[in-house]
């Protein structure tokens, strides 16, 4: 039977970019705006609490994606706990492509884990990713959600992976959030059941090419995050945010659509941050955004 961790435990785990452009369901990038998810094992009950993004519209029992995913965790390890307190302090928007569901799920795994004694060897890093990429659906985001940084990622036979890449360090990123949310699954109801050979085969090299451009070749980012599989199929369901992307790169500026957007990521240097910023919309917001090495942390004290 699991013993459980006297006391609560406080995890953080990172906001995530998915695609990239050409990368789609198998790139993301990990970035600094972080949930701060704190749990305790209690003598009963579900007690749920949140402040922050999404807390008007969150389901506070079971159905919230934080305890579906502890539930997920313990049921891993053989262990119940009698009951739990939950709170949940949200900084990434919800359904805006910044992989805030990712955020849960990977934040919920871990907290799980860290509340069994012992967690760490019931519920390895391999055995999370693909409880949190079977959740997910896809492990594009959760996979740098979990690992930090640039990750690549997918499925082979029956088995999730995720490797690790490197980026440059000059790298940094804006995020142009829009106000008005569009769910993943309106976004990718959008997409084609089947796309041509040409499109296909040109999108794979724009990829290959991303990896080299992320690690060190930033003057190939332009041409490596061009993407004809998914970015303009989905215009429909958001207009403002293909016409940004359209506006940023007119002007050299790599953009893409983060994840399922509606955010525009535009990945830049330090020095063109402060120009970038002024570019938002009116009623958008736009953030400074630097790359995550760091995942999701089980928080000391």
């Amino acid at each position: 039977m699991a013993t459980f961790v006297a006391g609560p435990v406080r995890v953080t785990v990172p906001a995530t970019s998915a695609n990239l452009g050409p990368g789609f369901d198998t790139l993301g990038l990990a970035l600094a705006l972080r949930d701060e998810l704190v749990a305790e094992v209690t003598s009963g009950g579900l007690d749920v609490t949140v402040e922050g993004e999404g807390s008007d519209g969150v389901p506070l029992d079971e159905r919230h994606l934080v305890v579906r995913a502890m539930r997920a965790g313990f049921a891993a390890m053989d262990a119940e706990p009698p009951g739990l307190a939950l709170a949940c302090r949200n900084a990434i928007p919800h359904a805006r492509g910044l992989g805030s569901s990712s955020a849960a799920i990977v934040g919920g795994l871990v907290l799980a884990r860290a509340l069994v004694a012992g967690g760490a060897l019931l519920l390895d890093d391999e055995v999370l990713l693909a409880i949190a990429a079977d959740l997910e659906g896809h492990p594009d985001n959760v996979a740098p959600a979990l690992h930090g940084g640039f990750t690549i990622s997918g499925r082979h036979e029956d088995r999730w992976f995720s490797v690790q890449a490197t980026v440059d360090p000059r790298l940094t990123t804006v995020a142009f959030v829009p106000p008005e949310p569009v769910s993943t699954e309106a976004a990718r109801g959008l997409l084609p059941a089947q796309v041509p050979h040409a499109d296909a085969a040109r999108n794979a090299g724009r990829a290959a090419l991303l990896v080299a451009a992320l690690a060190g070749r930033p003057e190939s980012l332009l041409v490596a995050t061009e993407d004809l599989l998914h970015q303009e199929q989905r215009e429909p369901a958001m207009p403002a945010t293909l016409a940004l992307v359209h506006a940023l790169r007119d002007t050299g500026v790599p953009a893409v659509v983060s994840g399922a957007g509606p955010t525009v990521l535009a990945l830049t240097d330090a020095a063109s941050v402060p120009g970038l910023l002024r570019r938002a919309p009116r009623g958008w917001r736009a953030e400074h955004l630097e790359v995550s090495g760091q995942g999701a942390l089980v928080v000391e004290g």
